[in-house]
C-alpha cells in the first residue's frame, strides 16, 4: 500500500508539472484541500475547482513553475511526505526564484485528501510528529 502511495504523489506532481488537471483530479477526492505558504499562490485551496483555481494563480505569477522531486516517502498508510525542489521565473519580475519545499500528503482511500505545503522542512515534519 504505501509504495502506492508513494506512486500516487509522483503521479499527482507529474500532473502540476504538465498542468494536467484531469490527471491530478484522478489522484484525489472530490474535496481535497491544499495548503500552500507560497507567495504566488497563497492561501487554502478546496476542491477540484480550487486546485483549478490554484493551477491558474500559479500560471499567472510563474508561468514557467516547476516541481522537481528529490524524495517521496511513506510515513504511514495515510500520509507521504515529499521532499521537492520548486523553481519558476517571476512573470512581472523576470526574476528567477528556486527553493526547496516539503510536502505532506494525506490520503483516504488511495486518493490524496490534503495537501500541506512546507518551505521549511523541519516544519513539515514537526507537523506530522517526527523529528528531523
Amino acid at each position: 500500500m504505501s509504495k502506492d502511495n508513494v506512486r500516487l504523489v509522483e503521479r499527482a506532481i507529474a500532473a502540476i508539472n504538465a498542468r494536467d488537471i484531469e490527471g491530478y483530479r484522478a489522484c484525489c477526492t472530490e474535496d481535497v484541500k491544499l495548503e500552500t505558504p507560497m507567495a504566488a499562490a497563497g492561501g487554502v485551496y478546496e476542491g477540484i475547482d480550487g486546485i483549478r483555481r490554484f493551477l491558474t494563480d500559479v500560471e499567472d505569477a510563474v508561468p514557467d513553475f516547476r516541481i522537481e522531486i528529490d524524495g517521496v516517502e511513506a510515513v504511514d498508510s495515510k500520509r507521504v511526505l515529499a521532499f521537492l525542489r520548486t523553481s519558476s521565473t517571476g512573470r512581472a519580475s523576470g526574476i528567477r526564484f528556486a527553493a526547496p519545499a516539503t510536502n505532506v500528503y494525506e490520503l483516504i482511500d488511495g486518493k490524496i485528501s490534503h495537501i500541506r505545503i512546507f518551505l521549511n522542512r523541519q516544519q513539515a515534519l514537526d507537523a506530522i510528529g517526527l523529528e528531523g
